[in-house]
């Protein structure tokens, strides 16, 4: 249990991702605080009192989904949850209800359960606590959709027991003056497979953080993310896999795009593989279109390996313009070249988009891309 002032027990981890006892007030000169505006959180870093009414919750869950309220202290179990950061720390002791989604063992959800989390005003600083528990052999979707202004920090505790099977998809479209910092902590059981989406359009600073872990051997992890930042927003998401049993599998594919001054995208993909987890086959891509002068990426892959016998593992990062040769190629059969443009970004974004897998999201976000394109393609 964390307070106010950070303090926090943990078990010691590689020096990849250390887990502190104590999380000071972050003066930006950390490392895992270095891309991050401190200066635009609104206190979520220090001391700004965090309630829960400055945000409305709305649970549509399938019938095959038991929801329910609890103590935050009392849900905590489900996963081992543990913050990972102050306000991480800070948001786990505010929230004092937990909205607990059960998937009963070898129930299948017969359509996705949608959380709607929708922000009143920025001026009162907010904090939430999502249980998402996957019993053995269950099968669910989950949505998690963010809407309007709000000034938010909250975690998202995920447990994907043996055999069990989840899909979530995390939909950050906040109005532009929305800051947002969230942590989604995801383990999974012997065969476990969870697919994680995050994809993030809108809110002024909006930095998420989803991390895996293994229970046993057969778990599979594949995490994807997109984004789009325009003028003046920062996106930053950082990611960590914890490859501790053997036998494990992980997949990281994210993708961005920028356009307009301080626009601003930041990826951290840290992959630990421990000494005991042979067999592990992991693999992290980030690639960003910079679409203007004035626009920054930041991607840093880490991949830290302590055994010889592994199955597979790489990573791959890349920040570039649109290639020109693919615009002078479709101009060369008649499309105009601001067209030719969106058609590039379109297919850049269209291989994310059609693996989420649920067609009302799928579309939403295709015609937000379309939206960003136009406005930064003119």
């Amino acid at each position: 249990m964390s307070s106010l002032s950070g303090a926090v027990e943990t078990a010691p981890v590689s020096s990849l991702h250390a887990r502190r006892t104590e999380f000071d007030v972050p003066s930006g000169r950390e490392e895992e605080w270095r891309f991050t505006p401190l200066r635009r959180l609104r206190g979520l870093h220090k001391d700004t009192e965090l309630g829960e009414s400055g945000v409305k919750v709305d649970i549509d869950a399938a019938p095959e989904i038991e929801y329910s309220e609890r103590a935050v202290a009392s849900a905590d179990g489900v996963s081992g949850f543990l913050p990972e950061d102050r306000v991480s720390a800070r948001a786990y002791a505010a929230a004092g209800t937990a909205r607990v989604l059960t998937v009963p063992k070898e129930a299948v959800a017969s359509r996705p359960t949608v959380v709607r989390v929708t922000g009143s005003g920025t001026g009162e600083a907010a904090a939430g606590h999502l249980v998402i528990d996957v019993q053995p052999f269950g099968r669910a979707v989950v949505v998690l959709d963010f809407h309007g202004s709000a000034t938010y920090a909250d975690n998202v505790e995920i447990r994907v027991a043996d055999g069990g099977d989840l899909t979530v998809v995390s939909v950050a479209e906040w109005a532009g003056d929305a800051v947002h910092v969230s942590h989604h902590q995801a383990t999974l059981g012997r065969d476990a497979k969870l697919k994680h989406f995050q994809i993030t359009l809108g809110g002024s600073v909006v930095r998420v953080s989803p991390s895996v872990r293994y229970e046993g051997p057969g778990g599979d992890a594949e995490l994807y993310g997109l984004c789009f930042a325009d003028a003046g927003q920062h996106l930053e998401h950082r990611l960590f896999v914890d490859h501790e049993p053997p036998k494990c599998r992980s997949r990281v594919i994210y993708k961005g795009a920028l356009s307009g001054d301080d626009a601003h995208t930041v990826w951290i993909g840290d992959v630990l593989i421990g000494a005991e987890a042979e067999g592990t086959d992991t693999y992290e891509f980030n690639r960003n279109l910079v679409l203007t002068d004035g626009a920054r990426a930041d991607s840093v892959p880490n991949l830290e390996i302590l055994t010889g016998e592994v199955a597979g593992a790489g990573h791959a990062s890349a920040n570039g313009r649109l290639d020109d040769e693919h615009i002078f190629y479709l101009q060369a059969r008649g499309i105009p070249e601001e067209e030719a443009r969106r058609l590039v970004i379109r297919g850049f974004f269209g291989e994310l988009i059609g693996k989420i897998g649920v067609p009302e999201v799928e579309e939403r976000v295709t015609e937000k891309i379309e939206a960003e394109l136009a406005g930064s393609l003119k």
